[in-house]
């Protein structure tokens, strides 16, 4: 509950302008119920409100709170209530960057109309009576709303598949060009962004210490020991109870990771409730179908090791990094290209090529030269190269004479 707590806390934080007044642990009866809580239990918290004269609002960290109790409460206590969805869609909403992002928001906000309506439309029955047809059009204010919403529904759902349409073009540009590609995935706030940005060396990365700072997937180019040049991508984080349907809202931006070629694992080493956390991604991503050699294959990373001393991994295959300080990273892009050639079926090979024809300028078109030693004395070359199966029967077949050292 201790825990639990302090993650509630955490995702308000995440807000701005918005700040904790005061917290209280309370055994819940049962949350799909009307009342939430026992009443001895609702009478201490409408106590504890009451004696807070500039609180705005109350998060309950229940997953749902049905609109009927939500609206019993905020009556009780002459304050906005908030439950964990609500809170969680806000943060989405404030984090939200691209076209796709707002689009999969404005669908996970459907729901929520959804209920709202019906309690409108049961205070609105109560207040007036009478007749509840609109203007003699033959549908009902409640029948109303809902065929706006559905069609509301179905022009989000619509865009969201043209885009998705889209990023598979985008993907299969980027499997032509035979660029490996890395999914970062972990529970939220576990240092994936900061990993990233240690991989790559990209300035423009941003890390933030907060809660769900990715929302929108994005992909930066990196280069392993052997100078292959990868993608990494950086996923949404997860989270414990995060609702069902924001998890559905957001199965387009979480699809790309079945297409990747290999999944990190980045865990917060330092979280009290790290095993938890582990538990819930690895329930996300057997929820996502991936294929069984991508869930086989998971490189698991235990970061943030320098706060804690002579930290030794207990789990067999993983690796101890601290991505803010650099700590484990060269073992670890090692251990990622290790993967990667075995994940593509990709080869490194010493070729003996002739310097006057054109082998050369075709292999740094169509692999990944690493280092050419020449022979001036006979107008060679050695080259190192690390080619697709593909690109190495085409190779074959144009060049039948060239040596080939494995």
């Amino acid at each position: 509950a201790e825990l639990q707590i302090a993650e509630a806390v955490a995702l308000v934080d995440t807000l701005q302008n918005w700040t904790v007044l005061d917290k209280i642990i309370i055994p819940t009866k049962n949350p799909d119920k009307k009342f939430v809580f026992g009443k001895g239990n609702f009478e201490v918290l409408t106590e504890k409100i009451k004696k807070l004269p500039h609180v705005t609002a109350v998060f309950l960290n229940v997953e749902r709170v049905s609109s009927v109790t939500k609206k019993e409460l905020e009556d009780a206590w002459g304050v906005k209530v908030f439950d964990r969805y609500t809170v969680v869609l806000h943060i989405f909403r404030c984090n939200a960057r691209t076209k796709e992002a707002r689009l999969q928001i404005a669908l996970a906000e459907i729901p929520l109309l959804r209920s709202n309506l019906k309690t409108e439309v049961s205070q609105l029955d109560q207040q007036r009576g009478g007749s509840r047809y609109i203007m003699g059009s033959g549908e009902t204010f409640m029948e109303t709303q809902s065929r706006i919403l559905k069609e509301k529904e179905l022009k989000i759902r619509n865009a969201l598949e043209k885009l998705r349409r889209k990023r598979s073009l985008l993907r299969t540009q980027r499997r032509k060009r035979q660029f490996p590609i890395i999914s970062v995935m972990g529970y939220t706030n576990c240092g994936k962004t900061t990993l990233i940005k240690a991989l790559t060396g990209e300035a423009g990365l941003q890390p933030r210490d907060q809660l769900f700072a990715t929302l929108d997937i994005t992909a930066h180019a990196g280069y392993l020991p052997s100078h292959m040049a990868v993608i990494y991508v950086d996923t949404i984080g997860f989270l414990t109870d995060l609702p069902h349907s924001l998890v559905e809202s957001f199965s387009a931006t979480l699809e790309e990771v079945a297409y990747s070629d290999l999944i990190v694992h980045v865990r917060d080493i330092t979280h009290p409730e790290t095993i938890l956390q582990k538990a819930t991604v690895l329930s996300v991503l057997k929820n996502l179908n991936l294929p069984s050699h991508l869930l086989d294959s998971v490189v698991e990373v235990h970061n943030k090791v320098d706060l804690i001393e002579r930290y030794k991994p207990t789990e067999e295959g993983a690796l101890a990094i601290s991505a803010l300080h650099g700590h484990g990273l060269e073992e670890l892009k090692e251990k990622i290209e290790k993967k990667i050639l075995a994940a593509t079926g990709k080869k490194i090979l010493a070729l003996n090529i002739n310097l006057e024809g054109p082998q050369l300028s075709w292999l740094y078109k169509e692999a990944t030269v690493q280092e050419v030693e020449v022979m001036p004395e006979d107008g060679t070359a050695r080259v190192k190269v690390i080619i697709s199966n593909s690109a190495f029967g085409r190779y074959k077949n144009l060049f039948p004479n060239s040596k080939i050292f494995l």
